[in-house]
């Protein structure tokens, strides 16, 4: 027990005064808040109007249609930011209309696991996982596996990029600011 306690207090301090920590943080979104993807499944309501109730598919191209409102971009807004569209659109028909839009399902935040991997594949994760968590849910690397040579392949704006990973670094406790919260569509690639 005394072996836990001092355990829980290394790692609590750890993360209070390592900077790494604060990298990891900054790669999440503004105020943490959830930014709609493709393939997430929305339900939209709209308060006093049971005809304008109805789940919604984010499509591929970011897109979704809602009755008197039509297609609007949702990928990449939070849920907030799409309610305000919804109702600035809305009140043109409904005056003072009150929209709610909440997430049913996140399908769209999807991260890849691919190589020498228990189970390579898809992940869809309902919160945001950093490089060691995915390796763990894919059931980590097989006893072939490159562990210092893993790689995270990101595209922004249309180029992909490489981000080398060194799991032996974060065994001995060290370089852990690699450790990067993992966007969606990012492939992690264990050779």
């Amino acid at each position: 027990m005394k072996r836990l306690s001092t355990a829980l207090l290394a790692t609590a301090v750890l993360v209070l005064l390592c900077p790494q920590y604060t990298q990891a943080a900054e790669e999440m979104p503004v105020n943490g808040v959830y930014k709609i993807e493709p393939g997430d499944i929305l339900e939209v309501s709209v308060w006093k109007e049971e005809t304008l109730l109805r789940d919604v598919l984010v499509r591929p191209d970011g897109g979704l249609s809602f009755p008197l409102v039509g297609d609007v971009q949702a990928a990449g807004k939070s849920v907030a930011e799409l309610q305000n569209i919804i109702s600035e659109r809305l009140a043109k028909y409904i005056p003072d209309p009150v929209v709610t839009v909440s997430t049913k399902q996140l399908n769209g935040n999807k991260v890849y696991v691919i190589g020498k991997v228990a189970r390579p594949g898809e992940i869809i994760a309902n919160r945001y996982i950093d490089v060691v968590q995915a390796l763990s849910v894919a059931g980590g690397m097989t006893p072939y596996a490159a562990a210092n040579k893993i790689s995270i392949l990101r595209r922004t704006n249309g180029k992909l990029s490489s981000i080398p990973f060194r799991y032996g670094d974060i065994e001995k406790g060290e370089n852990l600011q690699q450790d990067i919260i993992l966007q969606s569509g990012d492939v992690v690639l264990v050779p």
